[in-house]
């Protein structure tokens, strides 16, 4: 089946994954998230030789959050309806996190709501120096509540009550600041930039990667006593593997290991 609001790019390793919807601002809408939640589940069923996914979006803005017509139909809807809506909506925040290649944020112009929702759940985010986030739920009486999870994970809840009680906007410099983006680039040097990421991405072990971004979510709010033997069976288990013993063995000849492009 086609997709109607969102495009896709391969480029060798890349997967280039556009919101299309640019009419307005790349706003959601549940087909927008339908399709979102199916793209994911199909690259996790085969992503083959997938080494990163670059998340962008197509026009002047990355995302404005919620599209118009969608929230008028929301003032109708039943709790059990809204609860329904949610959960699909969480489900796809969930698939992207869950990707098992690094998510590389594209963000350029606005990231609001649940467009500030995306952002969190990339691994690597890359804002033009004029982009404007923020996490604006509470301007319209409602709340951040499905992208909670994720973006407490990255900001923190000192960042989060200021800024999901305020519902304030806030500059790509200050995104940095609390974690939500990693680099700012100048305007014309985004995609520079993203490609800056590409390249270590690139030159370093795909399984590897795969293995950090899953000890991640294992280690996450444990303990130091919890962890340790979390931490170490997976790195036992690494150093034995085929690609860490070429990694290695390839440090040690003072060669490029047979994955770096």
């Amino acid at each position: 089946m086609a997709n109607q609001y969102i495009t896709t790019k391969r480029d060798g390793p890349v997967e280039y994954l556009t919101l299309n919807r640019p009419d307005v601002r790349n706003a959601f809408n549940e087909q927008a998230i339908e399709e979102i939640t199916l793209w994911a589940a199909r690259l996790r069923e085969s992503s083959g030789d997938l080494r990163a996914v670059v998340l962008g979006g197509a026009g002047p803005v990355f995302c404005a959050g919620a599209d118009l017509s969608w929230m008028s139909k929301m003032i109708e809807y039943t709790e059990e309806e809204n609860l329904r809506d949610a959960t699909a909506m969480s489900s796809m925040f969930a698939a992207l996190d869950e990707l098992p290649v690094p998510l590389i944020g594209r963000v350029h112009g606005a990231a609001l709501g649940g467009g500030a929702g995306l952002v969190s759940v990339c691994d690597i985010v890359v804002a033009e120096e004029r982009a404007v986030f923020g996490f604006t739920e509470v301007k319209l009486g409602i709340i951040p509540a499905v992208i909670s999870p994720f973006a407490l994970a990255k900001i923190g809840r000192s960042a989060a009550r200021e800024l999901f009680l305020t519902g304030v906007r806030f500059s790509a410099a200050r995104a940095r600041e609390i974690g939500l983006v990693h680099s700012v680039a100048p305007a014309g040097e985004l995609d520079a930039r993203v490609a800056d990421y590409l390249r270590e991405v690139l030159t370093s072990g795909p399984e590897g990667i795969a293995a950090a971004k899953a000890l991640i979510q294992d280690v996450w709010g444990r303990s130091a006593r919890e962890a340790t033997p979390i931490a170490a069976g997976a790195i036992a288990n690494r150093r034995i593997s085929d690609e860490a013993q070429e990694g290695m063995k390839a440090f040690l000849e003072k060669r490029k290991p047979s994955w770096s492009v």
